[in-house]
């Protein structure tokens, strides 16, 4: 496989399944809220060492000492990952806020599948509690569809065969719990079907609409389709029914996909662009900024390998703004975003 191309299976190696927590206790529910502004206050403390540019062991040594070794590790990754996304968007890391309050514990799988977040069964949740090593006791409510995927998730964690990391967030009043799920295990819950078409989609993902190319063996364009969401990016419009428009989108295009004779699906690699790029138009920076493209593509990548797709990044280098570019638009009559989904498909016909 070339180096222009890289095969999504190994890059997205989790899915994370979201359910709630509910307190059996008053006190156990007090514990937890200390626990999750402290570990909040150690990641704000970390990201400001890290931008100050303090070596990693010396931070590690700082956030152990908080809270306790496993609590100090994940701190330390989650301020690593918040620090280089600022980064990414152009931001300051010395001016890193962080609002709600969360914890979050890496995956082990000698500890019972993890370090200080564990499933005792489908509906318990253990939480340690590292200022006097107890555990806190929560009832855990997962959604009915994915009973059966974390019933035999909290067997092979019990049988030290599998690892899942775990986030609690706070949000609205509510307490949710993030899971972590194998990528293996969850396709083998929900896969969908098994693409064998000999076609190749192409897509390329924007704020405002996503364009799909379909392309046969031979490069030439067998099929086009957009799906437009334009109201997303208006000014006030809610975020979370933003990210529902556009993965509803994004499910669409790739079920058609799956029933015209599509069998290889490519992706623009994102995690290969170091920075975003803004420009001088206000608007056209608002979109970006509120676009978390990032997201959107973890999501549709987890969606094709569902519909059984071979799913590919292509390194998006000439895929828009080059020469190549611009002669496609001309010779096809393509749109710019069309041009590019266009040429993100021939990048994945090569790996035919």
């Amino acid at each position: 496989m070339s180096d222009d191309v890289v095969d999504a299976t190994l890059l997205i190696k989790y899915v994370t399944v979201i359910g709630r927590l509910v307190p059996i206790s008053s006190e156990d529910y007090m514990k937890l809220v200390r626990l999750a502004y402290d570990f909040k206050k150690a990641v704000l403390y970390a990201t400001r060492m890290i931008a100050k540019g303090i070596d990693a062991n010396s931070i590690l040594r700082e956030l152990r000492s908080m809270l306790n070794k496993a609590y100090g590790d994940s701190a330390y990754k989650v301020a690593k990952a918040i620090v280089e996304g600022c980064e990414y968007s152009n931001g300051n890391p010395r001016h890193i806020k962080i609002k709600r309050l969360f914890i979050v514990s890496d995956g082990e799988a000698s500890r019972l599948g993890n370090r200080n977040i564990r499933l005792e069964s489908v509906g318990v949740v253990k939480i340690k509690y590292p200022y006097d090593g107890s555990w806190l006791t929560f009832k855990a409510l997962f959604g009915r569809e994915y009973l059966p995927l974390v019933a035999e998730l909290v067997e092979l964690a019990r049988q030290k065969r599998v690892s899942y990391g775990a986030r609690i967030v706070f949000r609205s009043g509510r307490i949710y719990l993030h899971i972590s799920i194998p990528l293996e295990l969850y396709l083998k819950h929900f896969k969908r079907g098994e693409a064998g078409g000999s076609l190749v989609a192409g897509f390329d993902l924007n704020s405002d609409r996503i364009n799909m190319v379909i392309v046969d063996k031979y490069g030439r364009i067998r099929d086009t389709k957009t799906a437009w969401f334009p109201e997303v990016t208006s000014h006030g419009f809610p975020r979370n029914k933003a990210k529902t428009r556009r993965l509803e989108a994004l499910s669409k295009l790739l079920r058609y996909a799956y029933y015209h004779g599509v069998g290889v699906v490519v992706f623009e690699n994102l995690f290969a662009v170091k920075k975003r790029v803004f420009g001088r138009n206000r608007i056209a920076n608002r979109k970006i900024a509120r676009f978390a493209k990032g997201e959107l593509l973890r999501h549709g990548l987890v969606m094709a390998m569902k519909y059984g797709f071979r799913v590919y990044l292509a390194n998006p280098k000439g895929t828009s703004n080059s020469r190549e570019h611009d002669e496609v638009m001309r010779r096809y009559g393509l749109d710019r975003h069309t041009a590019s989904a266009y040429l993100i498909a021939l990048k994945g016909l090569k790996q035919q």
